[in-house]
């Protein structure tokens, strides 16, 4: 069983990994300029307890929606920036979870919204979770 989710947790990073060196996804649309809104970001980990006291991961997928040209390319400029910003939200909320307890995702959801906020210098980017699974 700890060798299947070692397993898994290898597969994931390596997912992660390839991920994260490929660019921002855009998609154009009849030859023309790019026209997606999304950006997506490579995976987040941290570690947590488990109730029988060994090491788990708190993994987080996650995106952005930036309608707004100027403030897309922005974020776009500033995917190490976020990433960042995103690991040290999920890294302390990983550090408040009591061994055997689920993420509060509702409140790391808000954190996540506002370190956003935050590293983009104004609001106009919207998060996008793509899920929340503790391993």
């Amino acid at each position: 069983m700890d060798r299947r989710a070692l397993l898994g947790l290898a597969a994931l990073t390596l997912s992660a990994a390839t991920s994260a060196a490929a660019p921002a996804r855009a998609r154009s649309e009849g030859g023309g300029a790019s026209t997606t809104t999304f950006i997506a970001l490579p995976t987040v980990t941290a570690t947590i307890l488990r109730p029988n006291g060994r090491r788990g991961v708190l993994t987080v997928e996650i995106g952005v929606d930036v309608a707004d040209p100027a403030l897309n390319t922005r974020a776009q400029q500033s995917t190490p920036r976020l990433s960042a910003a995103y690991n040290t939200v999920v890294q302390r909320t990983a550090s408040a979870m009591l061994p055997g307890a689920p993420p509060n995702v509702e409140r790391m959801v808000t954190q996540l919204q506002a370190a956003t906020d935050a590293t983009l210098g104004r609001a106009g980017a919207r998060l996008l979770i793509g899920s929340v699974m503790v391993a």
